[in-house]
């Protein structure tokens, strides 16, 4: 269960009859990134836009952060039409020649063959080489590096890349240093263990100016009020940091996904076998979180007074309007509910409605506002 602010209460039982809808609550996602911020003092900190484009909350967040990490030419579009002048980093292991071609801040290559393309072109470009250390990411919730994955390069063509720059293209292409997102779902501890690893090979390989350590900071959806300790990850950032190096991190989740509520309202209650289900208006097709993550989606219960069908103080699965069995938000949850009542599920500001699939069985899209 979620402790649910009084805002978003109020919000909730007003949209009752207007649901699905997501709610964003721009207030606390703008003390959450002052508090960041003041945990990260000398430390780049740019918001991974892949988590929530949502325009609202690029704003909020433009205050707090150095700029946007991007990971296509349709974010790109979408930034600059939200914050024309922020700083953006591209990524991404798929990049197009046109999206080799974009005007942005750094770009992030992710292969010798990614970086003879963008010589090709001819356009000049700040870079950063992706480096993926094969080092280990035990406890990772994603591994996108420690060996053979997609991303990035390895060493070797770390070196390929350097002595292509230097043999065909120094002065257009600028080798500005190392990127390295590894893995996603770690505590302060592991991720500074990471950022240790990074920093000693880029120190052994060259004179690097700048030092992308990525994203990754864990978020729980178990213990909702467990946080990243950012204080603890910004103090080991400042230990290891050496003068002339910049040190940029990519946080998404761990920035918005506190933010967002998804609203739903129970339309059924029923007992299959002995075991209780809600069934809710919407589900994983707008907020698919739980489905590719494996677990419950906190939420909390807001009874609306109706009469109808329900349980008491019993475990009950909350599943979606889809005909499918892997429609479930959360599985087993002792609580009450009755049909009529609102359940707001929280932490939904982050990988959440923009990785769903919409228009599966075609049911209306949610309405989306914010508190401000």
């Amino acid at each position: 269960m979620i402790v649910l602010p009084e805002a978003v209460r109020e919000r909730a039982m007003r949209l009752a009859d207007a649901l699905p809808a997501y709610v964003y609550d721009l207030p606390a996602l703008d003390a959450h990134a002052a508090g960041v911020r003041r945990a990260l003092p000398g430390i780049e900190l740019y918001y991974a836009v892949k988590a929530n484009p949502d325009p609202a909350l690029l704003r909020t967040l433009a205050p707090h952060v150095d700029g946007f990490e991007v990971s296509s030419g349709g974010e790109v579009a979408h930034v600059r039409s939200v914050l024309p002048r922020a700083p953006l980093a591209l990524g991404g292991p798929g990049k197009t020649d046109a999206e080799l071609t974009l005007d942005v801040h750094r770009l992030h290559v992710e292969s010798p063959g990614e970086l003879r393309r963008l010589i090709g072109t001819g356009r000049a470009a700040d870079i950063l080489l992706r480096v993926n250390l094969d080092v280990p990411v035990a406890g990772a919730a994603l591994a996108m590096g420690g060996g053979a994955t997609p991303f990035g390069m390895d060493p070797e063509g770390i070196n390929e890349c350097l002595e292509l720059v230097r043999a065909r293209d120094r002065d257009r292409v600028r080798t500005r240093g190392i990127h390295a997102h590894l893995a996603s779902g770690l505590h302060a501890p592991e991720m500074l263990d990471l950022a240790k690893a990074v920093l000693s090979f880029g120190r052994d390989t060259g004179t690097w100016p700048e030092i992308g350590l990525g994203g990754g900071m864990a978020v729980s959806y178990d213990d909702p009020e467990e946080r990243f300790d950012w204080e603890a990850y910004g103090r080991g950032l400042s230990e290891m940091w050496r003068p002339g190096e910049t040190l940029r991190i990519e946080p998404g989740r761990a920035l918005t996904a506190y933010c967002g509520w998804y609203l739903t309202r129970v339309i059924d209650v029923k007992r299959v076998h002995g075991e209780a289900f809600a069934v809710v208006t919407g589900g994983t097709h707008h907020l698919r979180t739980p489905a590719a993550k494996g677990h419950d989606q906190p939420f909390a219960v807001l009874p609306t007074g109706r009469t109808g069908s329900g349980v008491t103080d019993e475990p009950v699965t909350v599943v979606g309007q889809l005909c499918t069995p892997k429609d479930v938000l959360a599985r087993q949850i002792t609580t009450s509910v009755n049909v009529g009542d609102v359940i707001a599920f929280g932490m939904a500001g982050a990988y959440a409605w923009t990785i769903s699939h919409h228009d599966f069985l075609m049911h209306p899209h949610p309405t989306f506002h914010h508190l401000t």
